[in-house]
């Protein structure tokens, strides 16, 4: 059985702590109740109750004096208390002292400021919160921060973006504990829509584009949306939207904050995503079905955007 520390102090953010927890509590639930895979605690600076950034209160299983012994893995949450928790003259050495014993330690969103507070995260690769990774960089300028992937693991250190996202990282702890088919069925029972690789990006399409002011250019992306497999070059969408090519391809770079092409581009990756995790077809159709014609063209486009090919990601996110 494995011993999992989770990290709180007033101000963590709740879901940075519950969202692990539940992703281990249900991995017991599917297995043996006579020996169950995990021992997971939530660990505190101080007994009582500790108020989370969102105003629940949680209360901690142990203290930090009352958390000794071995322990297989050590997750820190994040957090609006992160801030002042860096200058807590227990906490930061704890965190130090217990990963030398560790065999994994990792962080959920801005908790990779007490990682790398501690020096666990010098010359290692890391990321957080894609709000906060500015801060983390001029911080601790040791650290190699990336600020797309949802998480990063550099040996035995993990660290996530924001808040959910550390779902995602407890589910790849699972897996490489417990394989794949378990990891799976827990995502399945948590009614995760997919499980995410580490290097996917922390933005869909969808999230990162604006919505244009103007109809015309608004008209435009649903029709993009809509058919992706469709003439989308600059002069059809001007068409379109009724405007000449050169005031288009202006005008949709203001308001959307990217080119037309990227656009698009970015539009057929998320429609051929989700065709890899809900149907069957090959990749060659998918490639046809989304617009990028050639397979090539689509690989090129997934390295770029999501950092796996087509056939990996399908591997990692069909969806049973």
């Amino acid at each position: 059985m494995r011993r999992v520390w989770i990290l709180a102090f007033p101000g963590a953010q709740v879901l940075d702590v519950t969202g692990p927890h539940e992703v281990f509590a249900i991995a017991n639930r599917l297995g043996d109740a006579r020996t169950p895979r995990y021992e997971v605690s939530v660990v505190a600076p101080a007994a009582g109750s500790i108020a989370t950034s969102g105003g629940l209160a949680l209360m901690p299983h142990r203290t930090l004096a009352r958390a000794t012994g071995p322990v297989d893995t050590l997750i820190v949450a994040g957090g609006d208390g992160t801030r002042p928790r860096a200058r807590d003259p227990r906490l930061v050495p704890w965190i130090r002292r217990t990963a030398r014993r560790a065999r994994r330690v990792a962080s959920v969103c801005t908790g990779a400021f007490l990682l790398a507070e501690a020096g666990l995260l010098d010359g290692r690769r890391a990321t957080t919160h894609w709000a906060m990774c500015d801060a983390l960089e001029r911080r601790f300028p040791a650290v190699r921060v990336e600020r797309d992937p949802i998480f990063v693991r550099d040996g035995s250190v993990f660290t996530s973006a924001g808040i959910t996202a550390g779902m995602d990282l407890a589910l790849e702890l699972v897996e490489e504990d417990c394989g794949r088919d378990v990891a799976l069925t827990v995502a399945r029972w948590l009614v995760m829509f997919l499980r995410r690789p580490g290097g996917q990006s922390q933005f869909s399409a969808q999230l990162s584009a604006q919505l244009a002011e103007r109809d015309g250019l608004r008209d435009v992306q649903g029709w993009i949306a809509d058919h992706p497999d469709g003439e989308l070059t600059v002069p059809a969408l001007a068409r379109r939207a009724h405007m000449s090519p050169r005031n288009f391809a202006r005008a949709f770079r203001r308001e959307i904050g990217v080119t037309p092409a990227a656009y698009v581009e970015a539009q057929r990756v998320e429609a051929a995503r989700r065709l890899l995790e809900t149907t069957t077809r090959s990749v060659a159709e998918v490639a046809e079905a989304c617009g990028f014609g050639r397979v090539e063209t689509m690989h090129r486009a997934f390295r770029r955007m999501l950092r796996v090919p087509p056939a990996q990601y399908r591997r990692h996110f069909r969806a049973s």
